[in-house]
């Protein structure tokens, strides 16, 4: 049977993706020997999948299908995330762009309508995208972070926890964005060094010829100075504590007051405090009770507070500020300085603090749990020093600021009585007051925070608060495959909730997958113009070349450097995969499925199933430590330079004979074999070449086929050893080949000199000389003139014969040449590696290229000049 020269990755793609889903291939049955149950990230709306998307994706495809194939029930949920302040934003510009329109002409009701449709358009495109990467997840329990059943689980969790006083309203000091228009959580602000200044400005004292100064960044705020604080140790100012100074341009007195907070080396050591414009100033007003004056509206303009700075932004009223300082005599210096400022990680705009009435989660209190699990491995991070960072973060962590003003998202489920002031939370909608009666109530006009939903992923998705089987299947889930910069936003918040509601942690395992960069190690970004499109990847290589790459990248802890070289080589290796299957169907002429007994078995076949044997074992164990690199790596070597390079090439002779069953039986063993451990690597192409071999079992599709099993009895360890003499000896004759340019195929002469321990080279004499293109082997006494040295072991050296194929002196002459390049470069490595000042300045990973390439080139360096002598 000839499946053809060409693989078309395209084609196979989609022919499978569409069987699979047809026969219900990803859908979790509720039958299997053990369970594996993990819910995808949701991945947002707005956004079209990126590099990193496609390696989380593959890396969780890889263990879904390894775990299926493993013959567990095997539940992969998919969804998608409304994404509140991203999707409202799109569309929002959209709407602008396309109609002309700003969100409050449509109305509440009718601009949710079309973020509604638009929605549901770009998560079928999200759908499509996931699809194309191979995703075997089971559509048919999608969910999405605003569907019905996510609504009643938001509101149930929103009303248990207000019930029990963990949710509560108050006035705090809130990062906002004044472009989007609502609040950011702690996590959701970008910070970034930016070029700033501090504006040392004298604050009079009253009734003295004397005065303070302070040190500001931001001289706009002193609008809403409310105190002066120094530290009580710091003997500079402990005559100042107690006085009151006059607020420049404002003329209003404010306390000089002392409090630890105040750092004495920061600055002038003396603080200006601004309660409604700082958290921590916010916190030191609530110590000393201070006044609050509150200076910007929503838009960051100067409010009515800022007296003739009204109407200004922020920027503008810096500079005007700044001017009046400086023709009034209080301005007396600028030090030019580095910063780190605040920015929306949505639209880029810079951050203001600002004192809003908005609605927190305590976390304290919920924390507990959710610390006591990962500090007892309830949950695992892998890598392990993830454990640390998610602790650090917990043990320190803040009330959640969970309102935000937008109109996409769960509305707050909180209704204002205007008749008796009664605050209604309920888990429906409520048209009453439920003290007063009065219908005349009021819902909350904000929305929960997205990773409020977000965080009751795990349990939500299989049908919490209901008591469904799949809750009770399913849940807790066994991983979690995810990026570090969520693990504050989403993944502590999901060990919290799950813990409250499920009294159980709502995964076994966190994966914390690579950041991709470009080959250089920078962050792939617009800016650059260096980001690489995983659709346009799949367009030129297919899927399975992408996921393969992603994954022999895939080291733990590390970042991927990627270079677009390596679609093409891994696109090459899917090739060879597709030839060696091509090759084995064409030799299966009169093909008869037979038990493989050892002592029917040649040499090259205990070795070839040996070596599978092992790559099992190694492959197994690596996914299930999540080293996909490990595994990755361990296949490739394996099918390309051991099944593809040694065994075909050594069974060649025996399957033109008549005796040929044994070796055909053995290449098809191992192809199905190998196909079922690269199925999850590369699902579509192992499928499509499965369905073509010879069946050596009655199932059906390889998605659902048994993994394979590590099995003692064959591991020939003998036989593994001899043919891997029998692989370096011949490795020798094609490296001397190689060297003084002689053509592979080349027939030629060998020789060797042993004592003892031979006889394999004698028993294998016909297999050396088919693979080495050797037509005489003789046993010597003494090394043979103009002959170059193959292969050296404790017992044996041989050589190769090369005085008359060769012209000696001119072959010299070329090495000695190749000598005095190879020296130079040697040199110029050698002068790096003693240079102290490259060894303390230069990058890790420069430096070990280095020292790699400085023992090459060493190595080299030794087998040239010991061929240059033998040729003398």
């Amino acid at each position: 049977m000839d499946i053809g020269k060409r693989y078309t990755p395209n084609e196979i793609e989609t022919k499978w993706y569409k069987i699979w889903l047809e026969n219900g291939k990803f859908e979790a049955k509720g039958e299997g020997n053990g369970k594996f149950s993990m819910v995808i990230p949701p991945p947002n709306i707005t956004g079209k999948i990126h590099m990193g998307h496609a390696l989380n994706i593959s890396l969780q495809d890889i263990i879904t299908r390894f775990n299926r194939m493993q013959g567990k029930d095997t539940l992969w949920l998919p969804g998608e995330d409304h994404a509140g302040i991203a999707t409202q934003h799109v569309v929002e510009k959209f709407l602008m762009k396309s109609e002309g329109k700003r969100k409050e002409e449509y109305g509440r009701e009718e601009f949710i309508k079309r973020v509604w449709e638009w929605a549901n358009e770009y998560r079928e495109h999200i759908k499509k995208q996931i699809m194309a990467i191979g995703a075997s997840v089971d559509w048919s329990r999608e969910r999405f972070t605003l569907d019905d059943g996510l609504n009643k689980a938001v509101r149930k969790v929103f009303v248990e926890l207000y019930n029990e006083g963990l949710i509560y309203k108050g006035k705090y000091i809130v990062n906002w964005c004044p472009s989007c228009g609502t609040v950011l959580s702690d996590e959701e602000v970008e910070h970034k060094d930016e070029h700033g200044a501090f504006y040392h400005i004298k604050y009079p004292i009253k009734g003295e010829d004397d005065y303070i100064i302070i040190a500001t960044t931001r001289p706009e705020t002193m609008l809403g100075d409310t105190a002066i604080a120094v530290h009580p140790s710091d003997e500079r100012y402990s005559n100042y504590v107690g006085k009151v100074a006059i607020l420049p341009l404002v003329g209003r007195e404010i306390p000089i007051i002392a409090d630890k907070y105040v750092d004495p080396s920061f600055g002038t050591g003396a603080l200006k405090v601004t309660p409604a414009h700082d958290p921590n100033d916010y916190l030191m007003g609530q110590r000393h009770n201070l006044d609050t004056v509150q200076i910007m509206d929503e838009f960051a303009r100067i409010n009515e507070n800022g007296g003739k700075y009204v109407g200004l932004d922020r920027k503008e009223a810096r500079k005007a500020v700044i001017e009046d300082l400086e023709k009034e005599g209080y301005l007396i210096k600028i030090e030019e300085m580095t910063h780190s400022v605040g920015h929306c990680y949505r639209c880029d705009t810079v951050v203001e603090p600002f004192l809003l009435d908005q609605w927190f989660v305590k976390m304290k209190p919920l924390a507990e749990k959710a610390i006591d699990a990962v500090e007892k491995s309830d949950v695992k991070f892998y890598p392990g020093r993830w454990k640390k960072v998610y602790l650090n973060w917990m043990n320190e962590i803040r009330d959640w600021c969970i309102s935000r003003q937008l109109w996409w998202g769960h509305r707050i489920p909180v209704w204002y009585c205007d008749d008796c002031g009664h605050i209604n939370v309920s888990e429906e909608d409520i048209y009453e007051c439920k003290k007063c009666g009065s219908k005349n109530i009021k819902q909350d006009e904000d929305v929960l925070d997205t990773w409020f939903s977000s965080a009751l992923w795990p349990f939500s998705t299989l049908g919490w608060p209901e008591k469904t089987d799949d809750l009770k299947k399913y849940y807790p889930t066994d991983l979690l495959v995810t990026g570090f910069d969520i693990i504050f936003f989403w993944v502590a918040r999901m060990i919290v909730m799950g813990e409250k509601f499920m009294n159980d942690k709502p995964f076994s395992d966190v994966y914390i997958h690579q950041l991709v960069r470009d080959k250089q190690g920078r962050k792939m970004s617009k800016s650059l113009g260096n980001g690489i499109d995983p659709l346009e990847i799949i367009e030129k290589f297919g899927a399975d070349p992408m996921r393969f790459t992603l994954a022999i990248l895939a080291a733990q802890g590390r970042d991927i450097k990627l270079d677009p070289q390596a679609f093409d080589s891994y696109s090459k290796f899917a090739n060879k995969i597709w030839n060696a299957t091509r090759f084995v169907l064409l030799n299966m002429d009169d093909f008869k499925k037979i038990e493989l007994n050892p002592d029917m078995l040649e040499l090259e076949d205990k070795w070839m199933l040996s070596r599978l044997n092992k790559t099992i074992k190694i492959v197994t164990e690596s996914l299930l430590g999540y080293e996909f690199n490990i595994a990755a790596r361990e296949l490739y070597d394996f099918f390309w330079n051991e099944y593809c390079d040694w065994y075909i090439e050594s069974v060649k002779n025996r399957l033109k004979s008549e005796n040929k069953i044994i070796a055909q039986n053995v290449l098809v063993r191992v192809l199905d074999s190998s196909l079922r451990l690269l199925h999850p690597f590369m699902p579509f192409l192992t499928e499509e070449l499965w369905q073509n071999i010879p069946r050596i079992t009655e199932e059906e599709y390889l998605i659902t086929a048994k993994w394979p099993e590590y099995i003692e009895e064959y591991n020939f360890e003998k036989e593994e050893s001899e043919f891997e003499k029998i692989k370096d000896f011949i490795r020798g004759i094609r490296n001397v080949k190689a060297e003084v340019n002689l053509p592979q195929i080349t027939k030629i002469e060998i020789s060797f000199k042993a004592l003892e321990n031979y006889e394999w080279i004698i028993d294998n004499e016909d297999l050396i000389k088919e693979l080495a293109f050797v037509n005489k082997i003789e046993k010597v006494t003494e090394k043979p003139a103009k002959s170059a040295t193959s292969y050296v072991d404790d017992n044996i050296e041989s050589y190769v014969k090369l005085g008359e194929l060769i012209d000696v002196e001119s072959e010299k002459e070329r090495l000695n040449k190749k000598k005095e390049k190879l020296e130079k470069e040697f040199a110029k490595y050698d002068k790096k590696l003693n240079n102290n000042k490259f060894l303390e300045n230069a990058p890790e990973d420069v430096i070990e290229e280095v020292k790699e390439n400085h023992l090459l080139i060493k190595n080299q360096l030794e087998k040239l000049m010991k061929l240059i002598e033998e040729l003398e």
